[in-house]
């Protein structure tokens, strides 16, 4: 089996002109090294996450890249995100110079005032659906009316029910939302405390082999991109570490496409899940086979979900939102990525 690839229509878009693009101060600067600090990086520490619904991140960490890249004079710091929610924490705390979150989380938190800018994607998912415990008489998303539905605020999972619910004609107000993390969520689904779970990859695609689950509602459309955010400041004062993130993760691009079995293995020991589970993630779920430089394509995606969340509350105004499509993504670090820059061999 090899992992999906994307189509040419979208990749051509994806590549094209940004007309949300931004420009951050240390764009222009060398990406290398700081070369008016006398060869020397321009911070001694780097903060990134790893999350097990980011492969990409879970490779460059297994594989050391950035740490044979950077060398001894600067220290990677890993710290894993649990959710889109929780890497938006990291970034807005300063906890992480560098997280992944779902795109749609990440317009939420840059609309809300965090000063975030997305420099690359990482995949296009198939990560959520909507989920309902073996035996279940839910067959539909119209079914959850008067229902009680697990989801994480924040999250693609929970924008995936808030969309599934509007376009099936079901009211918010007659859905009984649980704000529960996404592992607490397939608790609740499994033991009863809830009727459905808006589920998150890999942990959906465990409760459905081990536990009899089934996803009663699926639309890959309602999955927004992976999206690879920085803080603002960091990109202005370590633009040249930014890059080696990002060159990093293009080097996992293709080594996952030349790895596919032992991607499966490294999500497997992570997460800890089974082979056969990482694997329906891995090869099934996951599309590496996109233009790492995010745009317009995203941006159509982005606009379907901004509006949802003013009408729920999440975001007071629409100005809001749009302030935050044209300022969240910056392309420069995804449009000159090279793989060799991590220490790869082009």
């Amino acid at each position: 089996m090899t992992i999906r690839t994307v189509t040419t229509a979208v990749l051509l878009v994806a590549a094209g002109g940004l007309v949300l693009s931004g420009c951050v101060a240390g764009e222009g600067s060398a990406v290398a090294r700081d070369d008016d600090a006398g060869d020397t990086w321009s911070a001694d520490t780097l903060t990134v996450d790893f999350a097990t619904y980011n492969p990409l991140s879970l490779v460059v960490r297994e594989q050391g890249w950035l740490e044979e890249t950077l060398g001894p004079d600067v220290t990677v710091e890993w710290v894993q995100s649990a959710g889109s929610n929780k890497a938006n924490e990291l970034l807005r705390s300063g906890a992480a110079d560098i997280a992944s979150t779902a795109g749609s989380a990440a317009l939420l938190a840059r609309a809300n005032g965090s000063p975030i800018h997305t420099i690359a994607l990482f995949d296009q998912p198939e990560w959520s659906a909507i989920v309902v415990p073996e035996g279940s008489d839910v067959t539909s998303v119209t079914d959850l009316a008067g229902r009680s539905v697990a989801a994480t605020r924040g999250t693609d999972p929970y924008f995936f029910l808030l969309q599934s619910l509007e376009e099936h004609g079901v009211d918010l107000a007659d859905v009984e939302v649980q704000n529960l993390q996404h592992a607490d969520g397939r608790v609740a689904l499994e033991n009863g405390a809830v009727d459905a779970w808006a589920g998150l990859d890999p942990i959906m695609a465990d409760t459905e082999l081990n536990a009899g689950s089934r996803l009663v509602y699926r639309n890959v459309d309602f999955n927004t991109y992976g999206f690879l955010n920085a803080r603002a400041d960091f990109l202005a004062e370590s633009p040249d570490l930014a890059q080696v993130v990002v060159d990093a993760y293009e080097r996992a691009r293709g080594w996952v496409a030349d790895n596919p079995e032992e991607t499966v293995a490294i999500l497997a020991e992570v997460a800890g899940i089974e082979p056969d589970v990482a694997e329906k993630v891995v090869l099934e779920r996951t599309n590496l086979g996109i233009d790492a430089v995010p745009g317009e394509a995203q941006r159509a995606v982005l606009e379907v979900v901004g509006p949802i969340f003013v009408e729920t509350g999440d975001v007071r105004s629409q100005e809001q939102i749009d302030e935050a499509l044209d300022t969240l993504i910056v392309d420069t670090y995804a449009r000159r990525a090279d793989p060799a820059g991590a220490g790869g061999a082009g």
